[in-house]
């Protein structure tokens, strides 16, 4: 991707002014700021169908398969993950490309003013990660996307993602991570990740210890959401090293998906 002079001033601006923010790393539990956020931008993200991604181990290449099979059938598709590797650009991709730098521009443009806004309503300001999600969210409704698939950041429950509406949690294995947040028993972190289970909606599971599984089927018998089980209703047929990722073959509910890489 060739960037101008001009817009890569830009572009460093933004990410100059997204880092003088509140670290990733300083959590304030709570998703108050960011739904206030989207609520004066005018809830960008539920203007297009989404898949929240949660869970502990392979959350972001779960995402980019999810984004990969969608796009694959002909859907516009925009994808939210984190962390990136060389450019934030990365975190918000939209037909599994990096969001172009314009269009970034604009997006940002866009809510800059709100997000000093809120700087001002709240005991803590927006933080990075709660601006770069509402980033996300506008240039997918900006473009706007026909699905956007959007992975957890931390947790589940009061991550900044989670005032989406997802149709469907997909949550990879649980394991130990973060506990000093999360807590410190697979109950108690799948109890937090579970959180993005909605009411009436589509939870599609991987193999999961029994412990955080329990909590998992609890979540969806509580709020009606219908459950599908790796190894019970699905299952990967296949799975091949690839150069870059790997290839699976997917038997799904109702057909087998060759192939995703």
């Amino acid at each position: 991707m060739i960037i101008s002079p001009d817009d890569q001033e830009r572009i460093d601006a933004i990410e100059k002014a997204l880092l003088a923010r509140w670290p990733e790393t300083r959590i304030a539990p709570s998703t108050e700021r960011i739904a206030a956020l989207v609520d004066i931008l005018g809830s960008p993200q539920l203007t297009y169908p989404t898949i929240h991604v949660g869970g502990t181990n392979g959350k972001t290449t779960t995402a980019r398969m999810i984004d990969s099979l969608l796009f694959a059938h002909g859907l516009r598709t925009g994808r939210f993950t984190s962390p990136h590797l060389e450019t934030y650009l990365e975190r918000i991709s939209i037909n599994g490309q990096p969001i172009d730098p314009k269009d970034l521009i604009f997006a940002y443009n866009d809510i800059a003013a709100y997000l000093e806004l809120m700087d001002t309503k709240f005991e803590h300001p927006i933080s990075f990660f709660e601006a770069i999600t509402a980033l996300g969210f506008v240039a997918f409704s900006e473009h706007p996307v026909d699905v956007a698939v959007i992975e957890v950041g931390m947790g589940g429950q009061w991550d900044a993602t989670n005032v989406i509406d997802a149709d469907v949690s997909v949550i990879t294995p649980i394991g130990f991570d973060h506990m000093e947040y999360l807590g410190q028993t697979l109950h108690e972190i799948a109890a937090t990740k579970a959180g993005i289970i909605k009411e009436g909606g589509f939870i599609v599971l991987a193999q999961q210890e029994p412990e955080a599984a329990k909590e998992l089927i609890r979540r969806a018998a509580e709020v009606g959401a219908d459950v599908v089980r790796e190894g019970v209703e699905y299952s990967i047929a296949s799975r091949a090293v690839a150069v870059g990722g790997q290839l699976l073959t997917i038997q799904g509910l109702n057909d087998t998906y060759d192939e995703i890489f």
